[in-house]
C-alpha cells in the first residue's frame, strides 16, 4: 500500500477535480425547469452505513440506470484500493441499485472522512464523470510479444530521446504485454506535441516491441482519448487477443473456473466464477462485460476466506442472451484472461527514491544484468518522489526467484530505496449469518431471479425477509 501521504495527495486532486466539475455544473442558460428537474432525479443517491454491519462499510447506490454505470460505481471503489467482500445488484427496468460491503485491505471498516466524503461526492457526481485527467501528458500505448528485458530496452529509448516517464501500467499475459506510459518533455516539462518527434518516438519503440520474430502484432500509438487506465489496459489486451494463447509458464494452479448458462425462461444469460479473491477483482470482470457489449441486470457477489464466488445475469445490449457454443466459449476465454492479467505472480518490489531522468531505464536495466522478468508495474510519480512497485520472476517465470539475485540487485539500486514487499494480502473476516447467501458452483446450480431481486430488496431495506 502506498503511503497515507500519497492516498490524501490523490484523494485531495479528485476531490478538486470533483469541485471544478460542480461549478462547470451550473445550469446552461437553454435549460427550462423540466429538463433540471430531470437532471436533479437522475442524479445518483448515495448512502454510507457503518452501523448496519458488524465488520464491513455498506455502500448504497440508487439511480437512473445506463450502460456501464455498474462500472463506473465500481471504478470509484477500486480506485481507492477498497476491497469488496459482498455485493447486491440490481438494475432492470430503468433504475441503478446496488449494495457494496467494503473494507479497506487491512479488513477494517472505512472511517476516515476524508475517504468517506470523497466516495459519496464522486459517486454522487457519476454521471458526469470524466476518468483520470493527465493534463500537460503524452500517452503512449504499447502492445507485443513479452520477453526479458523488453521492458528495460523501451524505457531507455523513452530516456534517450529525452521523455520523461510520469506514470505508467504495465501488465503481462501468456506472453504478450500492453503497457500505458505517460511523457512529458525532459527539458520543457510540457507534453510532447511535435508531430515529427512523436514519430520518432512511435518508430523506435515499435522496433524494439518486434524484435526479431514479432513483425506484425507489435503495435505503438499515441493515445488521444481519455480512458480510465487500467480500463484501456484490458481494452488493448482483448485487441491483441491474449485470451486465445496459451500460457508460456504456468505459475499457479489456481486457475479461475467461468461457467455460463442460459436462463431462458427469463430471457438471461448466466455467468458464474469461482476464482480466489483479491482487490480490484470485480473492477475486472465488469469491466471486461461491459466491453463486450453486455449488460449486467442482477449480480451477487460473496467471499468466503480467500475465494470469490461472482455471479451475473447479463444480455446483450439489444436485449438478447448469449446465443451460440462459440459465444459462451468466448465469454469463458476472456473473462478468465482478465482475472489472469492482475494476477500478481512473483517477488514485489517497491521503489521509493527521488524521481531524476533515466531512472527506469538504469533500474530495469539492472534487473535485465541480474536475470529478472518485470511481470507486472505500477509506476507513479508524487511530487519529484518516485513511487514505483514492479512483480519480477526469474528469468524462466518461476516465481521463487534466489533471494542472492534480489539482493545483488538491491545493492546496486540501494538498500533503503528498493524493498522487499510480500504480496499484497486481502484480510478476510467470517461472514455474518445474516449476510450469507448461496450461490452455485462453477455455474452448476443457478440462482431464483425472483429470489434474487427480493435479495436486493431485502439488503436495501425496503421489505423484512426474502424467504
Amino acid at each position: 500500500m502506498w503511503p497515507l501521504h500519497a492516498l490524501r495527495y490523490v484523494i485531495e486532486g479528485k476531490r478538486r477535480s470533483i469541485g471544478r466539475r460542480r461549478m462547470q455544473m451550473e445550469w446552461p442558460s437553454y435549460l427550462d425547469e423540466y429538463e433540471k428537474l430531470v437532471i436533479r432525479m437522475t442524479t445518483p443517491r448515495v448512502m454510507i452505513d457503518n452501523a448496519g454491519c458488524a465488520n464491513a462499510t455498506r455502500v448504497m447506490i440508487d439511480s437512473a440506470r445506463k450502460h456501464g454505470i455498474l462500472l463506473e460505481v465500481v471504478q470509484v471503489l477500486t480506485d481507492l484500493n477498497l476491497s469488496i467482500k459482498k455485493a447486491y445488484i440490481s438494475c432492470d427496468g430503468r433504475w441503478f441499485m446496488d449494495v457494496f460491503h467494503v473494507t479497506d485491505l487491512n479488513g477494517n471498516k472505512l472511517t476516515d472522512e476524508s475517504v468517506i466524503n470523497y466516495i459519496q461526492q464522486s459517486l454522487g457526481t457519476i454521471h458526469f464523470e470524466g476518468s483520470k485527467c493527465f493534463d500537460g501528458l503524452t500517452a503512449l500505448e504499447l502492445t507485443g510479444t513479452d520477453r526479458l528485458g523488453l521492458l528495460s530496452e523501451v524505457f531507455a529509448v523513452l530516456a534517450d530521446l529525452q521523455c520523461n516517464v510520469v506514470e505508467s501500467k504495465v501488465w503481462t499475459h501468456n506472453g504478450r504485454i500492453a503497457s500505458l506510459i505517460y511523457v512529458k518533455d525532459c527539458d520543457s516539462g510540457s507534453p510532447i506535441e511535435d508531430s515529427q518527434k512523436i514519430d520518432r518516438i512511435e518508430g523506435r519503440l515499435r522496433n524494439v516491441l518486434k524484435g526479431d520474430n514479432d513483425i506484425r502484432s507489435a503495435k505503438t500509438s499515441v493515445s488521444m482519448a481519455v480512458t480510465h487506465t487500467e480500463r484501456r489496459l484490458h481494452q488493448m489486451m482483448f485487441a491483441d487477443r491474449d485470451y486465445e494463447r496459451k500460457p508460456i509458464i504456468r505459475t499457479s494452479g489456481d486457475s479461475p473456473l467461468v461457467a455460463v448458462q442460459n436462463c431462458l425462461e427469463r430471457g438471461y444469460s448466466v455467468v458464474n466464477i469461482q476464482c480466489k479473491d483479491r482487490t480490484k477483482l470485480l473492477f475486472d470482470v465488469v469491466c471486461t462485460l461491459t466491453d463486450m457489449e453486455y449488460v449486467v441486470f442482477h449480480a451477487t457477489v460473496n467471499t468466503t476466506g480467500d475465494r470469490a464466488s461472482l455471479e451475473f445475469f447479463i444480455r446483450h445490449t439489444d436485449g438478447t442472451p448469449i446465443s451460440s457454443e462459440a459465444e459462451k466459449q468466448r465469454v469463458i476465454l476472456c473473462l478468465q484472461a482478465a482475472i489472469e492479467r492482475r494476477a500478481s505472480e512473483g517477488v514485489r518490489l517497491e521503489l521509493d527514491t527521488a524521481d531524476r531522468r533515466g531512472l527506469l531505464a538504469d533500474v530495469t536495466r539492472t534487473f535485465r544484468e541480474n536475470g529478472l522478468n518485470v511481470t507486472r508495474a505500477e509506476i507513479s510519480t508524487v511530487d519529484d518522489t518516485a513511487l514505483n512497485v514492479f512483480y519480477v520472476t526469474d528469468a524462466s517465470g518461476n516465481t521463487s526467484v534466489d533471494p542472492k539475485m534480489i539482493e545483488s540487485v538491491r545493492e546496486r539500486i540501494g538498500m533503503s530505496r528498493l524493498k522487499v514487499k510480500a504480496l499484497p494480502m486481502i484480510c478476510h473476516q467470517k461472514a455474518e449469518r445474516d449476510d450469507e447467501f448461496a450461490v452455485g458452483t462453477g455455474g452448476a446450480m443457478l440462482l431464483s431471479l425472483g429470489s434474487l431481486v427480493k435479495r436486493n430488496l431485502y439488503n436495501l431495506g425496503l421489505i423484512k425477509s426474502y424467504s
